[in-house]
C-alpha cells in the first residue's frame, strides 16, 4: 500500500506546485527618448513611392534597378543569410514537440560446441530482430523553449528587414551611378565644343599674330588652354569607365560587359515627396524596423538564460521489441517511462554570468535601436537642409543694383 500513496502524494505535490510555474517574460523594452515632434524644415510634396526611381520617367534607369534587385550579389547574399535564420527559427521552435526516434537491429551469430565424448562438432546459428522507438520531450514550464523559438522568429524578421535595406541601398547606388555618367558624358561633350571653340580662337590670335596685333605670349597663353582641355579629357572618359565598371558590378555581370548608356541627357528634378513626421520613420525605415525587431529578440534570449537557471523537467518513454524470428518480434515487447529533473546545483557562476552577458546585450541593442532611429532623423534633416540651400543657390533671384547707395 505505501507505493499507491506515495504515487498520489507526488501527484497531489505537483498540482500544488503547478501554478508557481509561471514562463518568464520578457520586458519588451523599446522608446526612444527626446524625439524631435516635427522636422525643423518640413514642406508638402507628393505621396512617398518605395519604387521612387520611377519618377524619373526613365525606362533604362527602371531596367537597370529592377536587374540589380535581381542579380546583385549583396542582394543574394541577404537573402541567402535570411534562409539560413528562418532555418534555425523552425529549429528552435522544434523543441516544443516531443522528439521521437526508431531503431531497428538484426543480428546472426553462431556458435561452435564439441562433445568430448563421441568427438562431434555441432554448430548453432542464432538469429536476433530487435525494434525500438524512444522518445523525449521537455516541459516548458518557465518559457525558454517558447522564448528561444521567439527570439529566433524576431531575427528571421529582423533580417527580412535587413534585406529591404540592401535592397534600397542597392537601388540608390545604381541610381547615383547612372547619373554620374551621364553628367560624366556630357562633360566630354562641354569639354568637345570648348576645344573647338578654343581651337578657333587660337586661330585668331595666331591670325592677329601673323599681322602684329598680337603677342608671342597671347598665341603661348591659348595654346596652353588648349592643352589644359585636351588633358581634362581622358580624366573624364576614365572616370566614365570606372563608373561603368561599378554599374556592371552592381547589376552582378562582369565589369566591362556595359560600353554604354542610351540617356545621355540628366534626368529633371522632381518635387521632393511629403516628409511627414520623425515618428513615421519608424514605420517606413526597414534598418529602424530591424534594430528594434532585435531589441524584441535580445530580450527573448534573456529570458532564456534567466530559464537555464530554473529546475528542467524531461520525459522519456521506449518501447522495445524483440525475439529470435522475426515473425514473433512483437509478441515479445517492454514499455518504458521515466520522468527526470535536474536543476543547477553548482556551476562556478557560469549560468548567472550568462544572464549578466544576456543583458548587456539587450542593453546594447536597445542603444544600438537609440542610435539607429536619431540617425536617420539626422539624415533627414540634412537631406532637408542640403536641398533647400541647393535649390537657393541655384534659383537665387538677383536683386536689382542701387546706384545711389555706391555715391
Amino acid at each position: 500500500m505505501k507505493k499507491p500513496i506515495q504515487s498520489v502524494l507526488i501527484i497531489l505535490l505537483a498540482l500544488s506546485l503547478w501554478p508557481s510555474c509561471h514562463p518568464i517574460k520578457p520586458n519588451n523594452r523599446l522608446q526612444i527618448e527626446k524625439l524631435p515632434d516635427t522636422y525643423s524644415l518640413s514642406r508638402d510634396g507628393p505621396e512617398y513611392t518605395d519604387k521612387w526611381w520611377q519618377t524619373f520617367n526613365n525606362e533604362e534607369l527602371n531596367n537597370l534597378v529592377e536587374n540589380a534587385l535581381t542579380n546583385n550579389f549583396s542582394i543574394q547574399e541577404a537573402w541567402c543569410r535570411l534562409r539560413q535564420i528562418r532555418a534555425r527559427a523552425v529549429k528552435a521552435g522544434s523543441g516544443r514537440y516531443p522528439d521521437v526516434s526508431i531503431n531497428v537491429e538484426a543480428s546472426k551469430s553462431r556458435q561452435k560446441s564439441q562433445n568430448y565424448v563421441n568427438q562431434k562438432v555441432t554448430t548453432n546459428t542464432l538469429d536476433n530482430y530487435g525494434m525500438g522507438l524512444a522518445g523525449n520531450y521537455e516541459l516548458d514550464f518557465w518559457g525558454k523553449i517558447h522564448s528561444e523559438q521567439q527570439a529566433a522568429e524576431l531575427e528571421s524578421k529582423a533580417t527580412r528587414q535587413d534585406v529591404n535595406t540592401a535592397a534600397i541601398t542597392i537601388a540608390a547606388q545604381v541610381t547615383e551611378h547612372w547619373i554620374h555618367i551621364i553628367s560624366q558624358k556630357a562633360q566630354q561633350n562641354l569639354l568637345q565644343e570648348q576645344l573647338k571653340t578654343n581651337q578657333i580662337f587660337l586661330d585668331l590670335v595666331r591670325l592677329r599674330f601673323q599681322k602684329s596685333l598680337a603677342s608671342a605670349l597671347d598665341v603661348l597663353q591659348q595654346e596652353q588652354t588648349i592643352q589644359k582641355v585636351k588633358a581634362a579629357i581622358p580624366l573624364i572618359e576614365a572616370r566614365e569607365q570606372t563608373l561603368l565598371h561599378e554599374l556592371a558590378l552592381l547589376l552582378g555581370r562582369a565589369p566591362g560587359t556595359i560600353h554604354e548608356l542610351v540617356t545621355h541627357k540628366l534626368p529633371e528634378l522632381q518635387q521632393v515627396p511629403a516628409i511627414g513626421l520623425p515618428a513615421d520613420l519608424l514605420i517606413k525605415r526597414p534598418d529602424i524596423r530591424a534594430a528594434g525587431l532585435r531589441v524584441f529578440a535580445s530580450e527573448r534570449q534573456l529570458a532564456v538564460a534567466k530559464a537555464n537557471r530554473l529546475p528542467a523537467i524531461r520525459l522519456t518513454a521506449r518501447a522495445t521489441y524483440g525475439a529470435n524470428e522475426l515473425k514473433n518480434i512483437f509478441d515479445q515487447w517492454l514499455l518504458n517511462l521515466a520522468a527526470n529533473v535536474t536543476a543547477p546545483l553548482f556551476n562556478a557562476n557560469r549560468l548567472k554570468a550568462e544572464v549578466e552577458k544576456s543583458q548587456a546585450v539587450t542593453d546594447q541593442k536597445l542603444i544600438a535601436y537609440q542610435k539607429v532611429t536619431l540617425t536617420a532623423i539626422k539624415e533627414v534633416e540634412n537631406a532637408l537642409i542640403q536641398e533647400t540651400k541647393h535649390h537657393q543657390h541655384i534659383y537665387r533671384k538677383k536683386l536689382p543694383l542701387d546706384f545711389k547707395q555706391l555715391i
